[in-house]
């Protein structure tokens, strides 16, 4: 028994001796110490904190990283992503694919660091009662923390800010009230209130959205909503001014769907704003509503606006020209003068025309006072003959009219109409008509569409040069209203959008001026709609 004992104890100590090694590693020599195992590199940093001072709490934030971050040391500009009302900062990386959309456009924009802060509901400013400073808590805390923490370049110069929905909003009171600190700015559907429409909202939605952050209070309605805290921080107070020299150093951006709700009329108002007082941005309208699907379309120019603003670029007026190939000659197309109206028009006839098909019409108002007649009309049909060549649109005739000299009284649309029906296979029908126009020529088609509507229901309009009185609208109509950010109708066109939502229409604000050329790029870029109305029957 004494021998059992014994055995049985020198065991238990072989067991004491083995787990008193402390959990060494059998394959480290004793006295070394093995070395930590690396974390892998991660781009997106997820669930960071920063303590805020200012807010006496801590706010979450993600971080995305340029590819290659980890085995550089290069520096980078940031761009801080604010999400909308109800969200947080996951919103971006989840909703918005943020990685995979920068690495989409890699090819438009230099490596940069993306920052994405937990926004509350604050509409990123301090609110006005003082309890809340999140602009303070921004720009004097968040701003230090990554460039502290990351290789950022530490200049206003290389900061933007970019959001949707309310985090458009911010995107654009940041920079405008810290412009030390932010150059650039890209409110994407952004959300706030015209002076009539901040009248106008509900009491629900003001006590509940607007009161808390702006003032003045809860309850408070008609002219007693505008406290000087909401006015300091409305952008219709603060651009309409003319002295304008404090936006010199910003480079703005705007963006918004024109299927927005209450939204399309405030960002519209606010372009008509800017330029009425002359003051630098870009705008944009694309077909679309409030939702991801939307503001992801926006990241190849917000990208590309950002990194040539990062890099004291001047961003382009024009953008790149469409390339028609190949160009018609004017012996491809009939000049024909039609019997008794004193008018000649210029008529292509699709490839492989037969009389046994009935073709859509095309009927052009040419506004050629910046070029040619001949090349606006070899140009226009070059690239709706390719269109056709290539399935983007039906095969049609197409019909050029001089907008020169044409008044809605004295343009014979309905008998020029009349005898391509008389003459040539047509389709005679309102579907199988569209009229499009340029220029004066557009504005003539928004006009005598309206008195022609037992003849056309599709307008297709690119920068109409209006005269001083808005076109009447049709309901029954549609309507494709297709602008640039620089085009002097810009006031008019913006009333005439508000009337076209009453039915069928799409609107469109590009990039560029008053040119052939733009109004080229538009007409391809209108293919889409235009194929949709195109019918033969």
């Amino acid at each position: 028994m004494l021998a059992w004992r014994k055995f049985l104890g020198g065991c238990i100590m072989l067991l004491i001796m083995l787990s008193g090694c402390g959990g060494q590693d059998m394959d480290v020599p004793a006295g070394e110490e093995k070395e930590p195992e690396e974390t892998p590199f991660s781009r997106l940093l997820t669930n960071q904190k920063l303590e805020s001072k200012i807010l006496k709490r801590s706010l979450d934030y993600a971080v995305l990283l340029p590819d290659g971050y980890d085995v550089s040391t290069d520096t980078y500009p940031v761009v801080y992503l604010l999400h909308g009302y109800g969200d947080d900062e996951t919103a971006w990386y989840q909703g918005g694919g943020l990685r995979y959309n920068v690495d989409k456009n890699e090819d438009v924009a230099v490596p940069m660091i993306y920052v994405m802060p937990q926004g509350f509901n604050t509409y990123y400013i301090n609110k006005y009662n003082g309890k809340f400073p999140y602009m303070d808590m921004f720009v004097k805390e968040l701003v230090p923390t990554i460039d502290s923490l990351f290789r950022t370049k530490k200049n206003k110069t290389q900061r933007a800010v970019m959001g949707y929905s309310m985090g458009g909003y911010g995107a654009l009171i940041l920079p405008v009230m810290n412009p030390d600190v932010f150059s650039v700015s890209i409110p994407l559907s952004m959300s706030f209130r015209t002076r009539d429409q901040y009248l106008e909202e509900t009491q629900g939605a003001f006590d509940i959205q607007w009161a808390p952050n702006f003032g003045p209070r809860v309850g408070a309605s008609g002219e007693s909503r505008f406290s000087d805290y909401y006015k300091e921080h409305s952008p219709f107070y603060f651009f309409d001014t003319d002295e304008i020299s404090r936006f010199d150093g910003l480079k703005i951006l705007i963006d918004c769907g024109d299927d927005e709700e209450s939204l399309s009329k405030t960002n519209n108002e606010m372009h008509v704003l800017l330029r009425d007082h002359n003051i630098a941005h870009e705008y944009r309208v694309r077909s679309g509503a409030h939702s991801w699907n939307y503001w992801k379309e926006a990241y190849p120019e917000a990208l590309a606006f950002i990194s040539d603003a990062v890099q004291q670029f001047e961003y382009p007026e024009e953008p790149e020209p469409v390339m028609i190939d190949p160009l018609i000659t004017v012996d491809d197309f009939q000049t024909i003068d039609v019997p008794g109206t004193h008018t000649s028009v210029n008529l292509l006839l699709p490839a492989q025309y037969s009389d046994d098909e009935a073709y859509p019409v095309v009927y052009f108002l040419n506004d050629h006072e910046s070029e040619g007649r001949v090349d606006n009309t070899i140009k226009v049909f070059s690239l709706l003959t390719n269109a056709m060549t290539n399935d983007r649109i039906e095969k049609s005739i197409l019909v050029e009219i001089s907008a020169e000299l044409a008044t809605r009284e004295n343009l014979p649309l309905a008998d020029i109409i009349a005898y391509v029906d008389q003459e040539y296979k047509s389709a005679k029908s309102t579907k199988g008509r569209l009229l499009i126009g340029n220029g004066h020529g557009a504005a003539l088609a928004l006009e005598v569409s309206n008195d022609l509507s037992d003849l056309l229901i599709n307008c297709f309009a690119f920068n109409p040069k209006f005269s001083s009185e808005m076109p009447k609208h049709n309901d029954k109509a549609f309507y494709y209203l297709d602008m640039t950010d620089e085009a002097s109708g810009y006031k008019i066109a913006n009333g005439f959008y508000l009337q076209m939502r009453s039915g069928e229409y799409e609107y469109r604000v590009r990039q560029g001026t008053e040119t052939v050329q733009s109004f080229l790029n538009g007409l391809d870029q209108s293919l889409k709609e235009m194929k949709a109305k195109l019918k033969s029957e």
